[in-house]
C-alpha cells in the first residue's frame, strides 16, 4: 500500500506541474525529470495531459516516445529505437532497467537468472544480485528470494506497470472467460453435491431396509429356538413291569 500511495502522489504532482508548464520545453524538462524520478513508475496520466499530447508532430515528439517507452516498454526496447529517441542520463537507464524487471514478472513469477542478466545487459551474477537487492527490493517495487542453487529469481510481489493499448480489453476478457469457468465448475459442484445427496438417501434407505429385514431375521430365528425348546407330542406314559412274578 504505501508504495502505491507514493505513486499516487507523485503522479498527481506531476500532473499538475505538466498542466501549468509554459512552452514545450517546460514540458520535455519534465518528461525528463519524471523518468529520471526514483519513485516514480507509472506514467499514463502523465501521458494523458493535453500539453504533452501536444508534442506530436513538434521537433519534440522524441519526448513523447520516451515518456511512452517509460510507461510500456523495456531497455531492450530501448535498445531497439535508440536512434528515434534521446539519449539517457544514468538515472533514466537505472529506471527503465527497473521497470523492465516489473515486465518480466508480469509473466512469470521464476525468472532465470540468465533471462535477467541479457534483458538487463548484466554480465554477472553479483552485479544481477546486486541490483535486484538494492535497485528493485530496497525500493519496494518487488519481492521475492534470490536462489543462487536454481539461479533465478523468485517473484512474491511486483508493482503492476501501466496498461499498454489494448491490455485492457485483454484483462476484460480473462476475467469474463475465467467468470464462465467459475460458473461452469460451480454447476458441475452443484451437480455433484446433488448427485451425492441421492446418493445417501438411498444409502439410507438401503441401510433402513438391511436393518429392518436383520431384525425380521433375528425374531424369526428366535422363534425357532423356542419352538425346539419344546418337548416332542407332549407327556408319554410307559408300561411297569412286574420283576417279581
Amino acid at each position: 500500500m504505501e508504495i502505491e500511495q507514493r505513486q499516487a502522489e507523485f503522479i498527481q504532482q506531476f500532473v499538475k506541474e505538466v498542466e501549468n508548464a509554459r512552452g514545450a520545453e517546460a514540458v520535455v524538462k519534465l518528461i525528463v525529470t519524471a523518468t529520471a524520478h526514483s519513485s516514480l513508475f507509472a506514467f499514463s496520466e502523465i501521458l494523458s495531459v493535453p500539453n504533452i499530447l501536444e508534442l506530436q508532430g513538434t521537433e519534440f515528439s522524441k519526448f513523447l516516445d520516451l515518456l511512452r517507452l517509460f510507461a510500456h516498454g523495456t531497455w531492450n526496447d530501448y535498445k531497439s529505437n535508440a536512434v528515434h529517441l534521446p539519449s539517457l542520463e544514468p538515472e533514466q537507464v537505472l529506471k527503465l532497467k527497473q521497470l523492465t524487471v516489473l515486465t518480466l514478472a508480469e509473466t512469470a513469477k521464476v525468472l532465470p537468472y540468465d533471462l535477467l542478466m541479457q534483458q538487463l545487459d548484466v554480465s554477472n551474477v553479483r552485479e544481477l544480485e546486486d541490483f535486484l537487492i538494492n535497485e528493485c527490493m530496497y525500493s519496494g517495487i518487488v519481492k521475492g528470494k534470490l536462489d543462487q542453487w536454481r539461479r533465478c529469481f523468485e517473484v512474491q510481489f511486483a508493482a503492476g506497470r501501466d496498461l499498454r493499448p489494448g491490455q485492457l480489453d485483454n484483462m476484460i476478457q480473462t476475467v469474463a472467460n475465467w467468470l464462465t469457468t467459475s460458473d461452469n465448475m460451480l454447476l458441475t459442484i452443484q451437480e455433484k453435491i446433488k448427485w451425492a445427496d441421492t446418493m445417501s438417501e438411498l444409502n439410507q434407505k438401503h441401510t433402513k431396509e438391511l436393518e429392518e429385514k436383520t431384525e425380521e431375521m433375528k425374531s424369526s430365528i428366535k422363534k425357532l429356538q423356542t419352538v425346539s425348546r419344546k418337548p416332542y407330542g407332549g407327556t408319554r406314559n410307559f408300561p411297569i413291569l412286574n420283576l417279581e412274578e
